[in-house]
């Protein structure tokens, strides 16, 4: 078993710093200062901006929040040096290059948190011992402050512990997890184009403390799309023929697409998470925006679903005689971890005392889009997994009383370690 016992204080530290400042998706500027001050500590070669997110192939990111997370970094003192590096991008990679021949493995960890208001009850242990989201509305309620936490620690170790590798490790802080919205710049950046291996995970989901699914399935495809109906405004009791209604647009579209086929093949979704429509009771709608998701088992049945709703948004929009826009604002693949990751993968938690490597199917059932960077690793001829680190949780994640079983992250970074052992030795 790797020793990791003296990573447990700071493991414990920064998970908990991290969560009283929660940053929503391409805002986690102080996030980021953050981190790029522990890895320049440990030293690494600390990659940002442009040099790690493509800006063409960023999803869902909204200036406004970008600028109201630089002003935010202002005000906790974040240079003005380093916020010229990271070029209003969030997100960092970290390199380390041990100088000996060997294999380059890219491991990732996701930095952004979920807009949810903390719990601030006594039975809620963030509240009660003080570590509690400083921030209304936003918090770690999915556990991307233990992630974080853990890639610090694990970079912490591999640089104390550099001697005994070979190879190259990059280890990707990355932005805009919630709504499948970072992966996609970072991978269009080609920082991952080199890497042989990749490895993600994701804490706490259908494991409790003890257990890890080393080769969970169901990633479900997904694609989020914002749609914008624009019709004409009118007086609805003088000359409601002269209007244009982009609200019964919506509202049409919105009921069609919960009656989309369901597909023979395997699993699919659609969700309208929101519409927001009118400008007053008494003129005919003219704007209407619905913000909404399809799933699939695999590519070709989320395409299915993506091209069913695009039909239903078009027909809907002719039917009211409005115009309509569709933006993409996240997406994921789905993912086959390949078996040689399995093994080493079974191997390093075996290797963890009180730990057992789930062999079971256990069913993801949700969306990462960690696919994307693993399916972009996959493409350029390497390998890559994502497991589930257990941990146990008092209430599900995105939920105002979510909290970890913090002593499942020290079993968690014994386990990182000995996979990078395994795969950098």
């Amino acid at each position: 078993m790797t020793c990791t016992c003296a990573y447990h204080d700071q493991l414990i530290e920064i998970r908990r710093h991290l969560h009283t400042m929660p940053e929503e998706g391409w805002s986690e500027f102080t996030t980021t200062a953050f981190i790029v001050g522990k890895l320049r500590e440990y030293g690494y070669e600390v990659l940002l901006g442009k040099k790690v997110i493509n800006p063409d192939n960023c999803l869902g990111r909204n200036l406004k929040v970008v600028e109201a997370g630089l002003k935010l970094a202002r005000e906790n003192g974040v240079s003005e040096e380093l916020l010229a590096e990271m070029d209003g991008l969030t997100g960092c990679v970290g390199v380390m290059d041990t100088g000996r021949p060997g294999p380059t493995l890219a491991i990732r960890f996701d930095i952004d948190c979920v807009p949810v208001t903390e719990s601030t009850e006594d039975c809620h242990i963030p509240a009660r011992e003080g570590f509690i989201s400083k921030r209304p509305g936003l918090m770690h309620a999915c556990g991307h402050d233990a992630h974080t936490s853990t890639g610090l620690a694990v970079a912490h170790w591999f640089a104390d512990n550099v001697d005994q590798m070979n190879g190259k490790i990059k280890i990707l802080f990355q932005p805009a997890e919630e709504g499948v919205r970072g992966a996609a710049g970072m991978a269009a950046s080609g920082i991952l184009d080199d890497a042989d291996y990749f490895l993600g995970a994701h804490i706490a989901m259908m494991c409790k403390s003890g257990e890890v699914s080393v080769n969970p399935y169901g990633f479900l495809c997904t694609t989020k799309l914002d749609v914008t109906y624009t019709g004409r405004p009118a007086h609805a009791g003088v000359e409601p023929n002269a209007g244009h209604n982009a609200m019964a647009a919506a509202c049409n579209a919105f009921v069609q697409l919960l009656g989309i086929a369901r597909h023979g093949s395997g699993m699919t979704r659609i969700n309208v998470g929101q519409l927001v429509a009118g400008e007053g009771r008494n003129v005919i709608p003219s704007h209407a925006v619905m913000k909404m998701e399809v799933r699939g088992e695999t590519g070709e049945i989320n395409q299915y679903m993506y091209d069913s709703a695009v039909n239903i948004i078009k027909g809907c929009a002719l039917s009211q005689n409005c115009e309509y826009t569709i933006e993409k604002m996240g997406e994921a693949v789905d993912l086959t971890n390949d078996p040689e990751l399995v093994k080493v993968l079974t191997e390093a938690v075996g290797n963890v005392e009180g730990m057992t490597a789930r062999q079971d199917p256990m069913n993801f059932g949700g969306s990462e889009d960690a696919t994307i960077l693993a399916r972009r690793v996959q493409a350029h001829g390497g390998k890559a997994a994502f497991f589930v680190l257990g941990a146990d949780r008092p209430s599900g994640h995105h939920t105002a009383k979510f909290d970890i079983d913090e002593k499942a992250l020290d079993k968690g970074l014994a386990v990182w370690a000995n996979a990078i052992k395994l795969i950098l030795k």
